[in-house]
């Protein structure tokens, strides 16, 4: 369902004594108990640091010419860039754009800009993630997260075409194209969309002055990720292109295999409002909503927590955006416990490349001209 204004969904009252409101007591039990900062620590300070270095530090080494000296390496400094992109993205910029990275709003707003550091536009970062997906997710016309190109179905509410059937085969060659398309006309296309459901008020920007803004940061961006390069790494300018094909590349289909399984699953609801009164409403609360449509995965893996921004525990995510995620895996326990209390749902699959495998399933049950929940 394609849509030109935002259509405000309701969702069912919380009640009391609901869910949420015993869930966010024990969390915030847990950090007074525990005397610690729901914001940022040390250890996140240093992973920032890391996961910069892991972007910058091969871009150095192919404008220098030492990265570029021989070719495997030359190839090998744009996929650490890559990494280094998801990295950045996961780690510092999406924490600090929940407002959760410091208490502090002005090292928010400083760390949320490697947005537009890494070729992307913040506002529309903020307007696409934080308002769509994390308040309508997978509701088809308002989460934006499932409303991708024509060739893949990512919602059983969605038209379904013949070629879907083929989709969990070719999904991924999509996946890879996501931060390519992103850095090039994504930006551009979202915020014209954005002016005209009126999504831009709130962040008090004209779209006149949005489009200066993306034209300038993406200037500044291929100013240096691929002029650069090209100038000075003493290497072909078609070498060049292809290495930032290859970071992209590498950064979409990283990005994807960690966002897809969160919520694109067999056992996830993609609920449809209702009328009521003339209103659209969902039947569930919003976080009994998001309990619903979200799954953690390989929650013991602390390797993959550190890596991906705690994205794995997705559920503690999706509730408490304004708490760091270096927390998530010690809320866990305390949401788990919580929503069994309730007789509530909780999704997790034991390992990441378990919940990639249903993931793949479900491309292949939407590839089918079916209904599902």
């Amino acid at each position: 369902m394609k849509v030109t204004k935002l259509n405000i969904v309701r969702f069912a009252s919380k009640g009391d004594g609901s869910f949420i409101d015993t869930v966010t007591a024990r969390v915030q039990e847990y950090f007074s108990v525990s005397g610690t900062s729901p914001y940022a620590n040390r250890g996140m300070w240093i992973k920032t640091i890391l996961m910069i270095l892991a972007y910058f530090i091969p871009w150095i080494l192919i404008i220098s010419n030492t990265g570029a000296s021989h070719v495997m390496l030359f190839w090998l400094c744009w996929f650490v860039m890559g990494c280094g992109i998801v990295g950045i993205g996961t780690c510092v910029m999406h924490d600090a754009n929940h407002g959760a990275y410091s208490p502090n709003r002005k090292v928010n707003v400083f760390l949320g800009h490697m947005m537009e550091l890494i070729g992307g536009y913040s506002v529309n970062w903020k307007i696409q993630h934080n308002l769509l997906h994390h308040t309508y997710t997978n509701i088809n016309g308002l989460d934006e997260d499932i409303d991708s190109v024509v060739f893949l179905r990512l919602s059983p509410r969605q038209q379904w075409y013949w070629f879907h059937r083929y989709q969990y085969l070719y999904a991924w060659f999509f996946y890879m194209c996501m931060t390519l398309f992103w850095m090039t006309a994504k930006d551009y296309l979202q915020v014209i969309r954005y002016k005209r459901r009126n999504l831009l008020v709130k962040h008090k920007i004209s779209l006149k002055k949005a489009i200066f803004h993306i034209t300038w940061y993406k200037m500044f961006y291929y100013g240096y990720v691929l002029v650069l390069p090209i100038l000075f790494s003493g290497q072909p300018w078609y070498f060049v292109v292809a290495g930032f094909i290859v970071m992209h590349f590498t950064a979409g289909l990283m990005l994807a295999c960690i966002f897809q399984p969160s919520h694109i699953m067999p056992h996830a609801t993609f609920p449809e409002p209702v009328l009521e009164n003339g209103k659209r409403c969902i039947k569930d609360s919003w976080a009994i909503h998001e309990l619903a449509t979200s799954t953690n995965f390989a929650p013991r893996s602390r390797f993959l927590t550190w890596c991906i921004g705690g994205l794995n525990f997705q559920i503690e995510h999706h509730l408490f955006t304004n708490i760091c995620h270096i927390h998530y895996r010690k809320l866990s326990p305390i949401v788990r416990e919580t929503a069994a209390a309730f007789g509530l749902p909780y999704h997790v699959k034991r390992t990441f490349w378990g919940a990639l495998k249903d993931h793949a399933r479900m491309l292949k049950v939407l590839g089918k001209n079916q209904l599902a929940r």
